[in-house]
């Protein structure tokens, strides 16, 4: 049960005769030498010499006669590293023979791996490893073990976590009130994944490469169409194949189409595209002075008030845009101020920015609302104030907001958007870049399922979320 390592504190030579005698935790391991060696990449290592325990002639599993020893060979697992130095087992292992119906057997090594030629404590400090974020990189170098090596342990772990026999994947057990969905880019040349998460938890529920409506027939054929019916609603951007197959297969869904989507489109659709348009107009009218005005104001005239009267109060008490510091020279950047007055001056000018400018108020003021009827009034005085200014990125903003208004004026109600799944979607990237690009997608998307479960993911025996 105990193994000796080679230590010599005077001189430091590994190969003298001097031990520190550590538990080994090995059932069934009995010590008797440990040499210093080296491995092929030049580190320290030390191989623990011994013997497995003797055990009495096993029984055959075909016929039930007892085994004889048909002869032996010499065995070499790693181990747990000591320190900076990786260590190793030495031991010989008997093969038996039945003499009845001649079949082999190899002698059982209880601390052995299933899979891999290491012990099961060097095993499971890899998987803990990766369960608490380290990359296979990083646990590769801390255990010695080749990066394909900790790549397998690693997938097994997620398969043995959320998969039935590695081969479904297994249904969520807790009942989500609310769904989000997003597609996300799964690699170059405009290939596409969708992914399903908990907004209550933020736990990745399902990925399915695509995103097409059968994406989302997937993901209830997965789930089940029992477990559909607890969910209340579903927020999504205006993808109209998510809509409708929601709207076909699960009527008591309401889907919720994300607010941020409806401001982006706002900011770079009409405010920019009527700014970029009076700018043109002023050109051709000579009005060089005018057109001089709204360059480089996008940011003025999609930012809210109060954003502006921050920024101003801010560039008023002197706040650096950031810190230059002196060890490489460089002065900071003060920020500008006067952007409330810029503002007022360009909705001064423009009738069409002042339109702009109230429809954008207008619209944040109905995103505060939790009563469906008075947000559509909200929403109906907007489409109005766009349609009565005759310019076509008014009106296109105007068919917009008509074409979804059901899921836009839903949100008074479930308070929802897909501000979680765009988060994910941070983590997606970060996994990705961690390992620097996946070429598996199925340990790739278990990656992913993981990473979502911060609560949990620290240690590989922690409580199951599944059922």
């Amino acid at each position: 049960m105990y193994c000796s390592v080679i230590y010599n504190h005077k001189k430091r030579n590994p190969l003298m005769n001097d031990y520190i005698r550590i538990p080994s935790g090995l059932e069934g391991f009995s010590n008797t030498g440990t040499k210093a060696v080296q491995t092929a990449t030049g580190r320290p290592m030390y191989l623990i010499e011994g013997t497995l325990a003797r055990e009495e002639s096993p029984a055959c599993p075909r016929c039930g006669a007892r085994l004889h020893v048909h002869d032996a060979y010499a065995t070499r697992l790693r181990h747990l590293a000591f320190g900076r130095s990786l260590t190793a087992l030495s031991f010989v292992r008997r093969r038996y023979v039945c003499p009845a119906c001649h079949a082999y057997s190899m002698q059982q090594v209880p601390f052995k791996s299933e899979r891999h030629r290491m012990t099961r404590a060097l095993e499971q400090y890899a998987r803990d490893l990766l369960a608490h974020g380290l990359t296979n990189t990083e646990v590769a170098m801390l255990t010695g073990l080749g990066r394909n090596t900790v790549k397998d342990i690693d997938l097994q772990r997620l398969r043995d976590r959320y998969t039935q026999g590695g081969t479904r994947l297994r249904k969520p057990g807790r009942q989500a009130r609310h769904v989000g969905v997003d597609e996300f880019l799964l690699h170059a040349g405009h290939r596409y994944a969708v992914i399903f998460i908990d907004l209550d938890t933020g736990h990745v529920l399902f990925i399915a490469r695509g995103r097409k409506k059968q994406t989302v027939h997937d993901f209830i054929d997965f789930v089940g169409e029992e477990w559909m019916d607890g969910v209340e609603a579903v927020a999504c951007d205006m993808n109209s194949d998510f809509q409708e197959v929601f709207e076909e297969r699960c009527r008591h869904i309401q889907v919720v189409f994300d607010h941020f989507h409806i401001r982006r489109n706002l900011s770079d659709k009409l405010i920019s595209a009527v700014r970029k348009d009076e700018q043109r107009r002023l050109l051709a009218e000579g009005d060089k002075e005018g057109a001089r005005m709204l360059k480089k104001t996008r940011y003025i005239l999609t930012a809210s008030r109060a954003t502006l009267e921050k920024r101003d109060r801010e560039a008023a008490e002197g706040k650096m845009r950031g810190k230059a510091g002196t060890l490489f020279g460089g002065t900071g950047v003060k920020l500008a101020g006067g952007r409330q007055e810029k503002y007022r001056q360009l909705l001064e000018s423009n009738a069409l920015l002042l339109t702009a400018d109230i429809v954008k108020e207008k619209l944040a003021h109905a995103y505060t609302l939790t009563d469906e009827a008075l947000m559509a009034r909200e929403m109906w005085e907007i489409m109005d104030l766009c349609d009565a200014t005759g310019n076509r990125h008014f009106r296109w903003f105007s068919r917009l907001l008509s074409n979804h208004f059901e899921g836009i004026i839903a949100h008074a109600t479930f308070r929802i958007s897909t501000g979680k799944v765009e988060g994910t979607n941070n983590l997606i990237k970060t996994v990705r870049r961690k390992a620097y690009g996946y070429r598996d997608d199925e340990y790739f998307f278990l990656k992913i399922m993981d990473a979502s479960r911060k609560d949990t993911k620290r240690y590989s025996k922690s409580p199951k979320l599944y059922a």
